[in-house]
């Protein structure tokens, strides 16, 4: 019953935003909303706008693409600013056609199909309202009925530009049905729809053999020809073309140089002067988003072909490359798994992060930089801090190859292995290993894979398969460590204890026997010698913790094991040092004893709860970790 509201409340909102009237009262909503009058171009940036914007790191996020387009921002900016924001602006980038160029599965088609559902839905708010001259197939902006003399005159008085013609149709029922009475011409609201044809336009290659022109511009109804007495009389044309439905909003053409020449050249005249010839009619304006998209060797044979040079100009490239961060090619993934019939399957952690490096690493170009891998290329790439290395190096390394990400594996590749996976194992949990076996065998089938990538690919699944081994490591790690939290805060005071000592040069007094001992250098450096710091680095390493420690307390905080970071990794990694020998004895032990399956159940219940594991995957990575620590 609750659905059924809904659907009432949708069908009063659809009411509510319904609206009709006369001309004259449609010029009354323009001068108090001019926006209502605004461009194709300049309502899509409007749109994209109107979602919010946020700056990091001084990139642009737009919050528009935020939940679908993951890793793309550079391209996503460069998409906006360079193209939708000077075309809102009228600036002459708007007669050009938008293509976006990259390799399979990169993004193109949803950025596109993005565009168009929000179109829909902005249609449906105040800010991108949309009223078009009542009956007309064009949806035809109103203000065409404007008469060319009078259209400085309307700018003088409203601010706003009047451009194209009033179409034939249009033109004759001026006279016929409103004997020349502009002011009372019927105008409505009009809601962008692909599905109804309204505002958005799709267009797909087929035969060029069987395509018809009429698909794109419209055609003559031979039925009607009796009744109006001609093929000239627009009441005898169809104006249901692609090009006709997608006036106002946008039009997509879903791999555009695919399409036959008779095709593109109707874009010619489209993209420079808003017009396009339908049947034996004079140029007809449509006011669109022209948008393609297509491959990177379909664009080079393209532009190669001399015949197409007229085309070339009128043509805006934006690369569309894969993503190359590796958290955000993970948030691909979870994205197509939840909208798939496998949301229900366990997924271990970081199952999905190692099928993202490896997915990225087959994207990446060597680096030229010395002393950088591919490794630590990819960990710049993704935010994370690489000793010796900062933001001016990550910048140069983006500098070597400003085409990088146009080739490599694709995410529907890894998400086909990846059911593959789930299928083969029969159970409803994989972990990392079933889906790096899982892309392995898939490089077989692969069949645009060559023999030498194939070779440099099963090299990155073991370099992936040696970054999930440290995962591994570190997860079950932390999971004994958690388990006996007690013992790590214990650690901390110690060792806390110890560097307040040795900084101030004091004493330590023994709690049970009242003694005084010097600072415990052995404890303090098997501590430190965790997470790298040398003997020479000791000193200022300990001042830095006394610093923050009397930082914390000056503010009235309490220092704990999580306020400082490289302490934090340092006592986890010695405690597990501690404990390696319970976690090597639990996990090969056929039959543990009772004290040892205690720790054990102890250590998969923290993975459960915390780590976010389930009973089957938490007891494979234990063993798992066993066996590489009993290597």
């Amino acid at each position: 019953m609750e659905f059924l509201r809904k659907i009432r409340n949708y069908r009063e909102e659809e009411n509510r935003l319904k609206w009709e009237g006369t001309f004259s009262d449609y010029l009354r909503i323009v001068q108090e909303r001019p926006e209502v009058a605004q461009t194709a171009h300049s309502r899509v940036y409007n749109m994209i706008k109107s979602s919010g914007l946020e700056q990091r790191d001084g990139q642009k996020l737009f919050n528009f693409f935020g939940k679908e387009i993951f890793g793309l921002e550079v391209a996503l900016e460069r998409l906006v600013e360079e193209y939708f924001h000077p075309a809102a602006k009228r600036l002459d980038v708007r007669k050009r056609i938008l293509l976006l160029m990259g390799p399979v599965s990169g993004g193109k088609s949803t950025i596109v199909t993005l565009l168009k559902r929000g179109l829909e839905q902005y249609s449906r708010t105040d800010e991108g309202a949309v009223y078009a001259i009542k009956g007309c197939p064009m949806h035809e902006d109103p203000l065409h009925l404007i008469p060319q003399h009078l259209r400085k005159d309307f700018y003088a008085e409203y601010g706003i530009r009047v451009e194209g013609s009033l179409s034939p149709l249009n033109a004759m029922r001026l006279e016929q049905e409103y004997y020349g009475q502009i002011e009372e011409v019927l105008v409505e609201r009009i809601f962008f729809s692909e599905d109804n044809r309204v505002g958005i336009g799709t267009f797909t290659p087929s035969d060029p053999k069987s395509q018809d022109i009429a698909d794109l511009t419209g055609s003559i109804d031979f039925s009607t020809i009796a009744e109006y007495g001609s093929e000239s009389d627009p009441r005898a044309y169809r104006f249901d073309g692609e090009l006709n439905k997608a006036n106002r909003g946008m039009m997509e053409f879903q791999e555009m140089l695919k399409l036959d020449e008779k095709f593109l050249w109707n874009l010619l005249s489209l993209t420079q002067e808003g017009n396009f010839k339908a049947g034996r009619f004079a140029l007809i304006s449509a006011d669109e988003v022209i948008i393609a998209h297509t491959n990177e060797t379909e664009y080079r044979t393209f532009i190669s072909n001399k015949k197409n040079e007229a085309l070339h100009s009128r043509i805006i490239v934006m690369p569309i490359p894969y993503n190359l961060m590796v958290s955000q090619e993970e948030k691909i993934y979870e994205k197509m798994i939840s909208e798939s019939d496998m949301a229900h399957v366990h997924i271990a952690p970081h199952a999905l992060r190692v099928a993202a490096i490896f997915s990225v690493l087959t994207r990446l170009e060597t680096p030229k930089k010395a002393g950088v891998d591919l490794l630590k290329k990819m960990r710049l790439y993704d935010g994370e801090s690489v000793e010796g290395y900062n933001q001016v190096d990550l910048e140069e390394l983006k500098k070597e190859y400003p085409n990088e990400g146009m080739h490599g594996i694709d995410p529907r590749y890894v998400i086909n292995r990846v059911s593959s996976a789930i299928i083969r194992k029969e159970v409803q949990s994989i972990n990392a290993l079933d889906v790096l076996r899982s892309l392995k065998d898939g490089l077989d089938q692969h069949a645009s894979i060559s023999q030498e990538d194939k070779d440099k690919f099963m090299n990155y699944i073991a370099v992936a398969r040696k970054e999930y081994d440290d995962i591994a490591k570190n997860e079950v790690q932390k999971a004994f460590v958690y388990s006996y939290e007690e013992s790590a805060k214990t650690m901390l005071n110690n060792y806390l204890d110890n560097v307040e000592a040795y900084c101030n040069k004091n004493k330590i007094r023994d709690q049970l026997t009242g003694e005084e001992m010097n600072p415990d250098e052995k404890l303090m450096r098997s501590i430190e010698e965790q997470v790298g710091i040398s003997e020479n680095a000791k000193k200022a390493f300990r001042e830095e913790i006394l610093i923050r420690l009397s930082a914390f307390a000056r503010n009235g905080k309490r220092f704990d094991y999580n306020s400082h970071d490289a302490l934090r990794e340092a006592i986890q990694k010695k405690l597990f040092a501690d404990l390696k020998d319970v976690v090597k004895i639990t996990t090969s032990l056929k039959t543990p004893d009772e004290a040892q399956l205690k720790k054990m159940n102890e250590v998969v219940a923290t993975l459960i709860d915390e780590h976010g594991y389930n009973s089957t995957s938490a007891n494979e990575l234990l063993r798992y970790v066993g066996s590489l620590l009993n290597r």
